[in-house]
């Protein structure tokens, strides 16, 4: 399992986490394998991931969100109408931005251009790209580039003009949880993992673990997030992987694809900005729920900063859900009727 290769990118890794300490950094697990493994790949660094190793740190985080939502959050659903109402509006609006942006602006084809702007999972977005004829590693870049920016932002943001700490415990030590509560944790992730697998669930990794995790958390059966180590570690592999995405890059494609997907980052931070407003005032959410709720990155990712920012963990899942779903679920069929379209005027 441990090659020289990859011995090398988890020692890169880890000296990001040791740097990031050293200098009193925020969230050195996180960011410190982020940017010492980006700066790495950057370099030319041969580099290489953990593979299997990687995809299970993450039911970790689908085993903290389930765990999270209880009878009273479920009761708080309603309250949320008005704010999951404005996610169709918000996407749609990134999708008649995007799009136009990509394509005309920057020059991408338009398949590369309709899945380059829909902000749904990077690896769902790459796939869906691909297999429509678009370019895979154009489009991994885009969406790389994108949940780095905004992963980066956030944490700016809320210490800055939001005033709010990341320093919220992110859970029990596991010396100080029930050892059978982490047995069946461990039991859950896996089975939710595998099996959302097998019948074809999207985000596999963390909605199966959730869905069991919330099934077992509303039954009364957990009463914990998984241990702190255990987040810690996902924070590390999810941290790694996003600075992995630039192995290879060339000048070129720094030049075109990776700043193309910067730009539309900072177009797409203004657009959750006014959201984020929208929210606040005519739903009346709290500002970091509303913030977080529309922050654009990855679903993991906004995971950790939530749970370390202290928000309200099942609200701003349920609006990254949303997102996710509809773009998964409605991005091949629009992909399809837009190319259709564009097919008929030029072949009338």
């Amino acid at each position: 399992m441990f090659n020289r290769i990859r011995l090398q990118t988890f020692a890169i890794a880890f000296a990001g986490v040791g740097a990031f300490y050293a200098l009193g950094l925020p969230l050195p697990f996180l960011f410190g394998p982020m940017f010492a493994c980006l700066c790495a790949a950057l370099a030319g660094v041969q580099m290489q991931g953990a593979g299997q190793v990687s995809v299970a740190a993450r039911t970790v985080l689908g085993v903290a969100v389930g765990a999270s939502v209880t009878p009273a959050i479920l009761g708080q659903v309603p309250l949320m109408a008005i704010t999951l109402a404005l996610i169709p509006a918000y996407i749609a609006l990134i999708g008649l931005i995007g799009v136009p942006f990509f394509h005309r602006i920057c020059g991408f084809d338009r398949i590369t251009s309709y899945y380059a702007a829909m902000p749904g999972g990077l690896q769902d977005m790459v796939i869906f790209g691909q297999e429509a004829g678009g370019n895979a590693r154009a489009l991994s870049l885009i969406h790389a580039t994108r949940v780095l920016i905004i992963v980066t932002l956030v944490p700016i943001l809320l210490t800055g003009p939001l005033n709010v700490g990341l320093d919220h415990p992110i859970g029990m030590p596991a010396t100080d949880l029930p050892l059978h509560e982490m047995i069946i944790m461990v039991v859950i992730a896996l089975i939710g993992w595998k099996g959302g697998e097998r019948i074809g669930l999207f985000g596999a990794s963390i909605l199966g673990p959730m869905i069991l995790a919330m099934a077992l958390s509303l039954g009364d059966v957990i009463h914990h997030r998984p241990p702190a180590e255990a987040i810690l570690g996902a924070q590390f592999f999810i941290g790694m992987a996003i600075g992995m995405y630039y192995r290879g890059v060339s000048l070129a494609e720094l030049r075109h694809d990776v700043a193309a997907g910067a730009a539309f980052a900072i177009i797409l931070a203004g657009l959750a900005a006014a959201f984020t407003g929208l929210a606040f005032y005519l739903g009346g959410t709290p500002m970091l729920e509303a913030f977080l709720s529309f922050s654009p990155g990855g679903q993991a990712e906004m995971t950790v900063l939530a749970i370390v920012a202290g928000a309200d963990l099942g609200f701003v899942v349920v609006h990254h859900l949303m997102r996710i779903i509809l773009v998964i679920t409605g991005a091949p069929i629009v992909a399809r009727l837009v190319m259709r379209s564009d097919h008929e005027d030029h072949n009338p």
